[in-house]
C-alpha cells in the first residue's frame, strides 16, 4: 500500500510504497524526519493512504452539483397553472 506524508498545507512531502500498516508508515516517516516524539511529529505531519489523499483532493476541487439550482428551467411547480 502507498502512504503519503503531508505537511500542514496537505501537500505531499514524501511517500512510501510498501507492504506495511499505517503504524509502520508512521515509524518510517518518523525515522526519515529524525523525530522521536510521536506527539510532536503528529502536530507537524499527517500520514494518509495515497488513495485517501486523492479522494480528499478530488472532493475539494469538484464543483458543487447544486451551484445553480435556482436557474433550472424545468423545475416542477405544483401551484403553477
Amino acid at each position: 500500500m502507498k502512504y503519503v506524508l503531508l505537511d500542514s498545507n496537505n501537500d505531499i512531502v514524501d511517500s512510501v510504497d510498501a507492504n506495511i500498516t499505517i503504524h509502520g508508515a508512521e515509524y518510517y516517516f518518523m525515522k526519515r524526519k529524525q523525530m522521536e516524539d510521536v506527539e510532536k511529529f503528529n502536530k507537524v505531519w499527517k500520514i494518509k493512504t495515497k488513495k485517501e489523499h486523492d479522494l480528499n483532493q478530488e472532493a475539494f476541487t469538484r464543483k458543487p452539483s447544486s451551484e445553480h439550482w435556482w436557474k433550472e428551467d424545468n423545475y416542477l411547480d405544483i401551484d403553477k397553472p
